[in-house]
């Protein structure tokens, strides 16, 4: 079930900084009490191989989310602990080291499982040990959600694990929600901050159509 047009759900996780400090986040409160958007990114493991790589990507990109009143987030269900010893690997070293946004350690998996992103194929009863056994990681794929002012979900991905994506597609879409915010206009297909947008109504689309047909 879709969270889009929906708040994000009410929980504190725990989270770890650059710095070594564990605190709690709550995603919905965060962006209704600082009135920022949230860029909320799940990747499967620490010290892994395409993680590191979206996680430098980030980094470089935070400044150019900041511009647009957006927080970045990473998150996974690693321990806090974990991802603290990763924090302080070199990046020549698969680690992320430089990485100053804060990670969730949802290593409950409390949230992941709210979200229902979690790498869990199948579920199944042990009769003769009376447990229930989990095929799968049970770690979370690479989801990605886009948070407003008011804590509203307005993207959700997710992504097989081998996939990793694409920072810049993120920037535009917070451009292109922002536009919608402040121009009551919509974006239509490939849209990018400066270009034109449309009305949402069949003359708005005609004119548009017109003014770009090929």
């Amino acid at each position: 079930m879709t969270l889009v047009g929906k708040k994000f759900p009410n929980l504190p996780v725990d989270a770890m900084d650059e710095m070594g400090d564990t605190f709690k986040i709550n995603i919905l409160e965060k962006a209704k009490e600082e009135g920022k958007k949230i860029i909320l990114f799940w990747y499967p493991k620490d010290f892994t191989f395409v993680c590191p790589t979206e996680l430098h990507a980030f980094e470089a990109a935070k400044q150019a989310f900041a511009d647009r009143n957006t927080i970045v987030i990473g998150a996974s269900c690693d321990t806090p602990e974990v991802h603290f010893a990763w924090l302080n690997t070199a990046k020549d070293n698969g680690g992320i080291e430089g990485v100053t946004y804060p990670i969730l350690a949802d290593s409950n998996r409390n949230l992941a499982n709210q979200l229902g992103i979690l790498d869990v194929t199948n579920e199944r009863f042990d009769e003769e040990t009376g447990t229930v056994l989990v095929d799968g990681d049970n770690v979370t794929y690479r989801a990605t959600y886009l948070i407003d002012e008011e804590g509203t979900v307005f993207h959700e991905g997710v992504n097989h694990m081998p996939l990793g994506r694409n920072v810049s597609e993120f920037l535009r879409l917070v451009d292109a929600y922002t536009h919608v915010q402040e121009k009551g206009e919509v974006c239509p297909a490939n849209w990018e901050d400066g270009k034109e947008a449309m009305n949402a109504n069949r003359d708005g689309v005609a004119s548009y159509l017109a003014a770009h047909a090929n």
